[in-house]
């Protein structure tokens, strides 16, 4: 007790004096901490503003802006759970998600997140603006702003094209006081408006490519294709094509020679990527695989290999694997010829698009996981009859445990645009422009590039010498084609969320589950020799389609039965504003 008294009477000795200095000084608390970085001593030169920037593309990277998985589940490309079929708990899948699902809440945080990063740039470089010297930090500072205003505005593009119709809270400067952190959602036509303004500003400002350490950062020629995808999109199919066109003419893209390019840690940041995601297996190990500050992918590849260690997060949907096991070849093309080491000729199994972008157990073409024969690195069996190669590494090591032993990282980069897909954008606004000679052309080009039949009649178009399917096609048919062939087949499990506002925007979504909900399937076995020179069988790993009322059909081999009783699509087209914002944000709907 006399140690507290006395303790007590000492603080007052100090304490007495301090709040007397502090009546006499009105503005002490309005000092600023010279130890402390705060906004008005941070940014000083361009220096910093790199620094700021560099955090807005670690938002940009951050795998949840994208969500590829929780996107591609929504959709007719995939069959999605971590369980064996016909067990199926996937709320995205079964079309039963709602403002509480991991997916858009992640996704709604990460956006917002890196727009704050990069408003936090752009006020930074207005004020930086006026104390420039020199051309070189002017133009230095430019560039610099014209990357966040793409971050932001791409960020935006997002937002608008996956949640609430479009309306969406817009935030252009920095919240300071807590009022400014609550927005009420602005309408439709202002986010399009306001995310355009970012993007032309990008477009005119960002340079045409990079070099070096600096190949990824974003690029004017992105800026222009999102720009016309956002008109595509709306329907504009005119002004898209003027975009499109300056996408394939003034920026130096092309398709890469062989179309595996654009999948795996393989010619990464190639001729024909327009907006990529970059990461590394280089840097961070240390940290826990799910630490913010990792640079390599830590969400997507144990979703999609069929190697050890699958988690099932997305396979093709039963449709799409037929789709690759039929696609034809050009049996003109020298590249589908197989020459053995006796010097015996025939031809591939299945095409080179096919055997690029899933693991097919009867594929004896392309090994899988450096096993020679693709059924040895993986068994198939429990009706999972294909796995996307795309986002894996199965062309580099034995296993994904392997090259990153104890934790979930991986190095493939995310492709988000190439131009394989502004050609058939591009054909899409050719045909309802009323120009199916052009559609074929460019769905051609992107046909050839992997040895794939032409479409059209024989010895017509740009490459009259190579096969062709001899059918005369019309708007209504190619564009059955394109919707329901070349897309899914050339983008599966690709971009960002274009597949779902793609079935959105034709109004068909519904119609498509339904459609697919009365499909019947069954699978054939398959027997390989194992590395050890065993014979083994692959149960039920071939899939077929078999037509209503056959015996053999598999009736726990359904697809999308939940999905077509769930759909709603004043619930399910757009993802909801997330409850996350809901609870924090009482302007939210004001």
């Amino acid at each position: 007790m006399v140690m507290k008294t006395t303790l007590t009477k000492r603080l007052l000795c100090i304490l007495v004096p301090m709040l007397a200095f502090l009546s006499c000084s009105d503005d002490f608390l309005e000092q600023t901490n010279p130890n402390q970085i705060s906004t008005e001593t941070f940014w000083r030169d361009n220096k910093d503003l790199e620094q700021g920037l560099i955090a807005t593309y670690k938002g940009f990277a951050n795998a949840n802006t994208i969500n590829l998985v929780g996107e591609l589940a929504r959709t007719d490309l995939a069959w999605s759970s971590g369980y064996q079929r016909p067990n199926n708990t996937n709320e995205y899948y079964l079309q039963v998600f709602n403002d509480a699902s991991s997916v858009p809440n992640n996704k709604w945080s990460t956006s917002y997140t890196t727009i704050f990063r990069a408003n936090q740039v752009i006020e930074a470089a207005a004020q930086l603006e006026e104390t420039y010297t020199t051309e070189e930090e002017k133009e230095e500072g430019l560039t610099i702003l014209a990357q966040a205003r793409f971050l932001r505005g791409y960020m935006y593009f997002n937002l608008y094209n996956a949640f609430n119709g479009g309306a969406v809270p817009i935030y252009d400067f920095v919240p300071i006081e807590e009022s400014e952190f609550y927005q009420s959602v602005s309408p439709a036509e202002d986010v399009k408006k306001f995310y355009l303004d970012d993007l032309q500003f990008a477009s005119e400002n960002l340079p045409l490519s990079w070099e070096g350490q600096d190949k990824g950062r974003v690029t004017a020629g992105a800026a222009v294709a999102l720009i016309g995808q956002s008109y595509l999109y709306e329907g504009d199919f005119e002004t898209a094509s003027t975009h499109f066109e300056s996408v394939m003419n003034n920026f130096g893209y092309e398709l890469t020679p062989n179309i595996g390019s654009n999948f795996t840690t393989m010619d990464e940041f190639n001729e024909e990527s327009i907006l990529e995601v970059g990461y590394s297996l280089d840097y961070k190990n240390e940290l826990n695989a799910y630490d913010g500050r990792d640079v390599a992918n830590t969400l997507y590849v144990r979703q999609f290999t069929g190697g050890d260690g699958t988690w099932r997060g997305a396979v093709p949907a039963n449709w799409l694997i037929l789709k690759y096991r039929s696609d034809p070849l050009d049996f003109s093309d020298a590249r589908n010829k197989i020459i053995d080491e006796e010097g015996n000729e025939s031809f591939r199994k299945f095409s080179l698009r096919t055997s690029w972008s899933v693991a097919l157990v009867d594929d004896t073409d392309m090994g899988y996981y450096l096993r020679e024969v693709t059924g040895q690195g993986s068994i198939f069996n429990v009706k999972m009859t294909a796995f996307w190669r795309k986002h894996t590494n199965w062309d580099i090591t034995r296993s994904e445990e392997e090259l990153s032993p104890g934790k979930v990282r991986s190095g493939v980069n995310e492709r988000l645009i190439r131009l394989a897909e502004i050609y058939l954008q591009y054909a899409e606004c050719q045909i309802e422009l009323g120009n199916v000679d052009v559609a074929l052309e460019y769905i051609n080009k992107v046909r050839r590039r992997s040895g794939v039949q032409l479409l059209g009649l024989a010895g017509t178009g740009e490459f009259p010498a190579n096969d062709h399917d001899n059918v005369a096609y019309d708007a209504q048919s190619l564009m059955e084609h394109l919707r329901y062939t070349e897309l899914p087949l050339e983008l599966s499990a690709e971009g960002d969320a274009n597949r779902n506002i793609d079935l959105r925007r034709w109004e068909v979504k519904a119609e498509r589950f339904n459609e697919l909900a009365q499909r019947r399937y069954t699978a054939d076995h398959y027997t390989l020799i194992d590395e050890k020179g065993t014979e083994v069988t692959r149960w039920g790993s071939i899939i077929k389609e078999l037509p209503a009322g056959d015996p053999d059909i598999d009736e726990n081999w359904n697809e999308f039965q939940e999905a077509a009783a769930n759909y709603n699509p004043s619930l399910h087209a757009y993802w909801p504003l997330p409850n996350s914002e809901i609870i924090s944000n009482p302007q939210l709907n004001d």
